[in-house]
């Protein structure tokens, strides 16, 4: 397969996902984590589907943005993180219930509980960051 039989379907993904540059404004980012959604929502039973590598690619970019436009301060942790993800989603301990139980969500965000790997899973999916910045 030669550059120039790529080129024209690449065109068509760069074209609706704009990822030859850098995601330009948080409507572009909104659009990168639909995709992703989708992806995950269509395909996420099957990791070794095709889209998976596009998909990797989208969420490089989406890191990069997020990096550069929402940085996490230096002294954070999965706890303070969970925090102000709640406190800037409007959300509430018991608008979590795909997390875990009111009762500890509270004990996490108080210190008393770790974030386990299934609650930093169903935290990343519910914010669309990624796992490792709810896992010490």
């Amino acid at each position: 397969m030669s550059v120039d039989e790529l080129l024209a379907p690449w065109q068509t993904v760069n074209a609706a996902l704009g990822l030859s540059g850098p995601v330009r404004d948080e409507a572009h980012h909104a659009q990168l984590l639909a995709f992703v959604d989708e992806a995950f929502a269509r395909f996420g039973n099957d990791d070794q589907h095709p889209i998976f590598t596009l998909v990797a690619l989208v969420a490089d970019r989406i890191r990069e943005y997020e990096d550069r436009v929402h940085p996490w301060p230096d002294n954070s942790t999965p706890a303070s993180r969970l925090a102000f993800l709640m406190e800037s989603h409007g959300l509430n301990q018991k608008d979590l219930p795909e997390v875990a139980t009111q009762s500890v969500i509270s004990e996490i965000l108080s210190g008393k509980r770790r974030i386990n790997l299934r609650q930093a899973a169903a935290l990343a999916k519910r914010f669309g960051i990624p796992l490792d910045l709810f896992v010490d």
